[in-house]
């Protein structure tokens, strides 16, 4: 402990000795008066050694930016859950912090109460900074119940002072201080007034009935008159300040009711104009895009499928695969399912381009990782099925629903998100009829697909009306070649009209 504060609590152990030889004690009242300096004293004695006690001390705790991901460094705060002073638990949402790719969210890491703010909303952070101060201990309401506590104490420490001195109230000896007010009032001869019946000097001047003109001297009378009649420019003063004034006309204040006018006046009607600050993810998407534009020779190739055969096998086994999974039967599943056996046919779709600059090395993948792109509120995020090929079809609807879940509860994580070797957009949920999707680099190809609609179709030379779909494929041309990209989408057409060839290995 320094000298300085050894010093302070020798003092303070001195003043709360009790004088037991001094006349001090003669009167019960002093008895009193020494009790209430000693739990004074001892107040101050806690407050001297709480630094130096780590039982009496508080402590506080530092909360820093999680560890998000290794291509991660830095995010935008979003917005703080808590308040400065509110009492927090364990393990407890604090705050979240926007990425590139997802949110983070700020975990208390232990129970306690924040104490100060680190950081402000939308402010660009970096992991391991500073965030806020916790500080340990406490619990709701317990600052109240300590405040009541203390009130029940001071009620029975005067009621026990009460007690010693017989019920009777010993007034405290007035100190010089108290007497000074008090003989300013005697001097003064305001003792005893109310404020209602104090007058200043000019009200009192009005009141007091002062020698009428008779009994005044003749010398006098004569400067009075004199000093009654205002001279000329007092009362060309007196008539300018009675006339009454013009209001100025402020340019200031006229000036928006004319603009506000001019907008009601506007043969276009509103032409207001708001900026709003793009986000994280929007940011990456729009640079992930371009980078894809910029890099890949990009071509799309279109084919129609018919889905009648598809859309009876839904209709015939999707209330008993709901029933027994609890998974809804659709349409993703099946055209997964059809591009992991027509990647058997085509494996360069499945393939990649690394190295330095624009790449110089195919890599190869035995294993299949779809990218499924689901639309936020944020932006278009691709959670992966991991190993798709090893599932089948209700697999993958079950693993598409989670990932969607989580995509829209705004819970998906680095892991959801990172690798990918293929990506099935669907559009047509949205009433997409065609479209050319973007490869999502490093991969080589992405698969759209749109809305169905009935159309007239030759069957067996007959018109017959058919639910029919249009397909894209939009592929790296440095990679894939026109031959092979159009020999997968037919693959994927003839899987999709004719369910039964992916169970059968052909």
């Amino acid at each position: 402990m320094p000298a300085p504060a050894c010093r302070q609590l020798d003092c303070l152990a001195f003043s709360i000795y009790p004088p037991v030889l001094s006349h001090e004690f003669e009167t019960p009242i002093a008895i009193v008066y020494w009790y209430q300096n000693a739990v004074g004293h001892l107040l101050q004695f806690y407050t001297l050694l709480s630094p130096f006690s780590p039982t009496l001390a508080t402590e506080e705790q530092i909360v820093k930016t999680p560890e998000m991901a290794e291509s991660i460094t830095e995010g935008t705060l979003k917005g703080w859950s808590v308040a400065e002073g509110d009492y927090v638990e364990q393990d407890q949402e604090l705050g979240s912090i926007e990425t590139d790719k997802i949110d983070v969210a700020i975990n208390s890491p232990t129970a306690g109460t924040v104490k100060k703010f680190l950081a402000n909303e939308e402010d660009t952070v970096e992991v391991g900074q500073d965030l806020l101060v916790l500080e340990h201990g406490g619990a709701p309401g317990q600052s109240e119940a300590k405040g009541k506590d203390e009130t029940k104490g001071s009620a029975s420490t005067s009621q026990q002072s009460a007690s010693d001195t017989g019920g009777r109230v010993v007034d405290p000896e007035p100190t010089q201080e108290t007497q000074q007010p008090k003989q300013a009032e005697m001097e003064s001869g305001g003792a005893g007034k109310s404020p209602k019946q104090e007058q200043g000097p000019q009200q009192a001047k009005q009141q007091q009935p002062g020698p009428t003109e008779e009994q005044q001297p003749p010398g006098k009378k004569q400067e009075e008159k004199n000093e009654s009649k205002p001279t000329a420019q007092e009362t060309l003063g007196h008539k300018q300040e009675n006339r009454p004034s013009t209001p100025k006309q402020e340019s200031k204040p006229s000036q928006p009711k004319q603009d506000e006018s001019s907008k009601a006046q506007s043969p276009y009607g509103s032409r207001e104009e708001r900026r709003v600050k793009m986000n994280r993810m929007r940011l990456r998407i729009s640079e992930r895009l371009k980078q894809s534009q910029n890099t890949a020779a990009s071509l799309t190739t279109f084919n129609e499928v018919d889905m009648s055969a598809l859309m009876n096998l839904r209709k015939q086994y999707k209330d008993e695969i709901l029933k027994k999974t609890g998974i809804k039967f659709g349409f993703m599943g099946a055209f997964s399912m059809a591009s992991i056996l027509a990647m058997r046919t085509v494996p360069t779709v499945n393939a990649s381009i690394e190295g330095p600059g624009s790449g110089d090395t195919i890599v190869y993948k035995d294993y299949v990782d779809i990218s499924v792109a689901v639309a936020t509120e944020k932006g278009l995020v691709t959670p992966i099925v991991r190993n798709a090929e090893s599932l089948d079809m209700v697999g993958i609807e079950r693993s598409i629903a989670e990932l969607g879940k989580k995509a829209r509860d705004n819970k998906l994580t680095i892991e959801d998100m990172a690798g990918g070797t293929f990506t099935i957009s669907n559009g047509g949920v949205f009433g997409s009829l065609m479209g050319t999707p973007i490869i999502n680099l490093p991969q080589t190809a992405v698969l759209g697909l749109h809305a169905i609609k009935d159309k007239p179709v030759a069957v067996d030379g007959k018109v017959e009306i058919r639910p029919m779909m249009y397909l894209a494929l939009t592929y790296d041309h440095r990679l894939l070649d026109g031959r092979e990209a159009v020999t997968f989408l037919v693959k994927i057409k003839e899987y999709i009209e004719n369910p039964a060839k992916m169970l059968i290995p052909v």
